[in-house]
């Protein structure tokens, strides 16, 4: 559980990332100037401001007659005039340079990102001096630890500084160097083309973000001294810097405060007071409490022991299952550090970005990538790294209230394709600048509501449902309930409607916007769905539950189109481009649970022509995903070859080709340029290889690849409140461990039968239907499971 390397990074996406949630910083590792590159999750540009359009309302029944005459492309023009600002960025904080002075010739050079204990170290030598690094950042103690040590007296040499590319000064304050600076007002997204795109207000009268950082250092011995250009250690043989940062970031609905208030300097006094052991250990037994909850074991790895991770890729890819391993359990530490209670939600790039206008803004992009950052937070037994995104659909629902109102004039709450740390939910595009083909797609609140389900399914927590989820579901229902028009042939269309970023041809001309896209149908399917179990089990509001309930059966149905695929579109216009990266209309495969063999077989089957006819290429965020879909139409070695098809090296990190997606040095998900949603997506699509509840069955080794032939997984979580172990072997499921975490009767599917009752201690078993046997289980309690066969 090693990512290592036998040189410094040179680019970005070949250092390494820790953090804690709310600082992040990518480390380097050079020899004699080590940098390492600082992010706070708060520091982002702007301050809330009203982005709704109230003149979108008078514009929206214009809009509905011209798709209704077919006039698309009169409608992509009209739709403009319906789109407010673009979203505010997020921004890196600044730069920790460390300057040693023993030059940069080295031998035995090591970096590593050590997986199961959260941490990087450098470790190299110069002559007969071993000089190692290590380096984290803890959650318990809210700061950046950075420990060096030489194995020879009063070699150790550094100079430290803090450097940003916002505008900022620095001092020295009793012995802390600090770096102060203030964020720009508007920082236009790195597409849009403009003369001034970062605007800074006045240092003394700007409404936009504060931000401080503090650095301090203990050591063992030699002198220390600390000027306005930083901090200067000589002569010393060990040293521990910490560092500290926050922002005058005060909700998304407040302008920032004046200054950032003392935050920083207590955190690092308080970390100071502290053993670098202590800080070290409590660092290590937070973080393996949540890393620690899951195990994979898919078979021996290839690479030799010493081999680096770069190279790993290259020659051996998703061959080595040690390296799947790997990637599995990175998206997991990628989510620990970028995503914890009271912090921010993981972004396009989770909390790590070195850039003032980053790639689509670094924010939150709401038609897949937000959503897909999480889908592994569940069944990876992380469910606490959710909080922070559910605690943000919560405040996008009341910004939202105000847009549906405003712009739409619904019930309910609304978001669209893009928002940021102030909550924005009206369409972007700044008033026409944008395409409608992802500016005009209003089913954000929709699909994210969809997370609020999930938490509860997967945990049962009813005062969650009814304090929080359902309320918040309920409005997104209300909206989609007043966005719905029933036409002529008596079903319930959504229009203008789009499926997020593609577009079709209709007589010869490329257009984004016409009427109930497969994706709305199936957004809006599964958020009613959701609200009605809901409701049934809080015993509340049977009139909606009612009227949700008719209006989902009257939903413009899903078409197959001459190709036997399942439709994108409402008609089965030609796509602007097959291959294409999106696959929307995939929605109620995965991860919607609308689609089954089950229960829909014949779009079932359509749906998985599409993806066929998509084909494997794709963004790295789009391999993420199908890995995903595959595994739910049970076919494990095509998700393996999407696998194989993610961890392909890419080397050029500007490239921008859309159908070549793999990973960076660093395993980063290339996009490409980097996007974190990959590295959650396969993640979770892994998991969903080895096990499925979604049907309200718990399936073992749904989508087993041949190559997995043996194995085992220890962890997982499954919806009900299960938490499952599975081992198997020559491809067949050898036995299963189940612990019961809420009482629930559980419902599993086995091929065969169940070998010994004994083994379920007595527990009463009933056959359902063929191969699915149900049982009531007990809180805490754990069930061995033991088919004949599979």
């Amino acid at each position: 559980m090693k990512l290592q390397y036998g040189k410094p990074a040179i680019k970005w996406t070949d250092a390494l990332p820790i953090g804690n949630g709310r600082i992040g910083a990518m480390v380097y590792g050079g020899i004699e100037l080590e940098h390492l590159q600082l992010n706070e999750d708060t520091l982002w540009s702007g301050y809330p401001r009203d982005g709704n359009n109230q003149g979108a309302k008078k514009i929206l029944p214009e809009i509905r007659q011209l798709v209704k005459e077919e006039k698309f492309e009169e409608a992509d023009q009209l739709a403009r005039k319906m789109m407010g600002p673009y979203t505010q960025s997020y921004l890196p904080f600044g730069d920790l340079f460390l300057q040693f002075e023993h030059g940069d010739v080295a031998e035995d050079y090591k970096r590593i990102l050590d997986l199961e204990n959260g941490l990087v170290q450098v470790k190299y030598r110069i002559g007969r001096v071993k000089f190692t690094r290590e380096m984290f950042i803890s959650y318990p103690d809210q700061v950046a630890v950075f420990h060096f040590t030489a194995d020879q007296p009063g070699m150790l040499n550094v100079h430290a500084r803090l450097h940003s590319s916002l505008r900022y000064q620095t001092k020295n304050n009793q012995g802390q160097f600090i770096i102060d600076g203030f964020a720009p007002e508007k920082v236009d997204p790195n597409y849009y083309k403009t003369d001034n795109p970062i605007v800074y207000g006045d240092i003394n009268t700007t409404k936009a973000m504060k931000f401080q950082g503090c650095l301090g250092v203990t050591h063992d011995s030699g002198s220390l001294t600390v000027d306005h250009d930083g901090m200067h250690l000589l002569e010393a043989t060990s040293a521990t810097f910490y560092f500290s940062a926050a922002t005058s970031f005060n909700g998304f609905d407040s302008f920032p405060k004046a200054d950032v208030g003392n935050k920083p300097q207590l955190h690092l006094e308080e970390a100071m007071e502290q053993a670098y052991v202590a800080l070290r250990t409590r660092h290590m037994e937070d973080y393996r409490s949540m890393f620690n909850r899951v195990s994979l074991q898919l078979g021996e790895t290839k690479a030799p022991e010493g081999m680096s991770t770069e190279q790993r890729i290259s020659k051996y890819g998703a061959s080595d299952p040690g390296l799947i391993e790997l990637l599995f359990q990175y998206g997991r530490y990628l989510m620990i550090t970028s995503s914890r209670p009271g912090t921010q939600p993981a972004n396009l790039q989770g909390i790590w970005n070195p850039s003032t206008r980053p790639p689509w803004s670094s924010n939150f992009t709401l038609n897949i990538n937000a959503e897909m950052n999480y889908w592994p937070v569940e069944t990876t037994n992380l469910s606490e790294c959710h909080l922070p995104f559910l605690q943000h659909i919560e405040r996008l629902s009341k910004n939202g209230k105000i847009t549906a109102r405003e712009n739409y004039g619904t019930r309910g709450w609304v978001a669209h394709h893009n928002t940021d740390i102030w909550c924005l939910t009206s369409p972007v595009g700044d008033y026409g600048h944008g395409d409608p083909v992802w500016t005009m797609w209003p089913m954000g609140g929709a699909w994210m509501s969809q997370h609020l389900w999930e938490h509860y399914a997967f945990n049962q927590d009813k005062e969650f449902l009814r304090e929080k989820a359902y309320p918040i579901m309920k409005d997104a229902a209300l909206f989609c309930l007043d966005w719905l028009v029933k036409e002529e042939d008596g079903y319930f269309h959504t229009s203008p409607s789009t499926s997020p970023e593609h577009k079709f041809i209709h007589q010869g001309v490329k257009s984004a916007i016409s009427k109930s896209t497969t994706m709305d149908m199936s957004v809006i399917w599964d958020l009613f769905t959701n609200c009605i179990e809901a409701a049934e089990i809080l015993k509340t509001d049977e009139i909606l539950r009612d009227q949700l309930a008719e209006v989902k059966g009257l939903l413009y149905p899903m078409q197959k189109g001459k190709h036997g695929q399942l439709q994108e579109w409402y008609r089965d216009f030609e796509d602007e481009d097959p291959f294409h990266r999106h696959v929307s209309h995939l929605f109620g495969v995965y991860p919607g649970r609308q689609l089954t063999a089950a229960s829909s077989p014949v779009y079932f089957e359509a749906a998985k022509k599409s993806l066929e006819r998509r084909d494997n290429g794709g963004t790295g965020w789009s391999l993420g995903w199908k890995v995903g879909l595959w595994a739910r139409f049970g076919d494990g070695n095509q998700a393996f070859q999407l696998i194989g098809n993610l961890l392909r090296l890419v080397d050029e990190e500007g490239q921008e080709n859309y159908h070549k997606g793999g990973v960076y040095a660093n395993l980063f998900d290339a996009h490409p340029p980097f996007q974190i949603d990959g590295n959650f997506g396969v993640t979770a699509g892994i998991v969903e290889m080895l096990l499925q509840s979604h049907e309200g069955v718990l399936r073992f080794l749904p989508a087993l690849p041949d190559t997995w032939n043996e194995g085992k997984v220890k962890g997982l979580r499954a919806r009900g409140g299960f938490e499952v172990d599975i081992t198997w072997q020559n491809s067949k499921l050898s036995n299963v461990k189940l612990v019961s975490l809420s009482g629930e009767d559980c419902i599993l599917s086995v091929i065969g039968t169940i070998k010994e009752k004994d083994s379920l201690k007595s527990v009463e078993l009933e056959e359902i239907a063929e191969g699915k046997y149900r049982f009531p289980t007990q809180n805490g309690k754990a069930y061995i499971i033991t088919p004949t066969s599979y």
